[in-house]
């Protein structure tokens, strides 16, 4: 079992030794990272995800499931019994990183410099610095200075 709940047999790793492959084989289409995403942002009901996103039914339903399943989403019945309401996980809570760096990478890459996109801010309203790796000495860590190893 891993950390999510998802036995190995569960799912076809695309690279079972690779933590980012099998990432992406747990949440990596772009309308499972869309339904994270606006979970981060209070959407709970399938509605608030359909409206948000534009998203078909059909699709949303399968990934809502999909996600519940692989310990993203937690899935509750409302009070009044008559919806579901999906909440994020421990797991899911930590891909904030995950989508914080999607949203930076778009920022830098996606818009043209003088283009009006939304801004993620902090509890004072001011934007969230650049995330940027570094190295366990304390410098800027990149591609030119890590490598990948086997464990274990």
């Amino acid at each position: 079992m891993t950390r999510t709940g998802i036995s190995a047999e569960e799912v076809t790793w695309t690279d079972p030794a690779c933590p980012v492959a099998r990432t992406l084989d747990l949440i990596g289409d772009r309308w499972s990272l869309l339904i994270v995403r606006d979970a981060m942002d209070g959407a709970r009901a399938f509605t608030d995800f359909q409206q948000s996103t534009g998203i078909a039914r059909n699709i949303l339903t399968d990934r809502l499931r999909r996600l519940v399943e692989r310990g993203i989403l937690d899935r509750q019945a409302a009070p009044s019994g008559r919806r579901q309401l999906y909440t994020l996980t421990p797991a899911g809570r930590d891909l904030f990183t995950v989508v914080v760096a999607l949203r930076q990478w778009g920022e830098r890459h996606a818009f043209a410099p003088d283009e009006t996109h939304s801004v993620l801010v902090d509890e004072l309203g001011l934007p969230l610095p650049e995330l940027r790796p570094i190295s366990s000495s304390g410098n800027p860590a990149d591609v030119d200075t890590t490598s990948v190893r086997k464990d274990r």
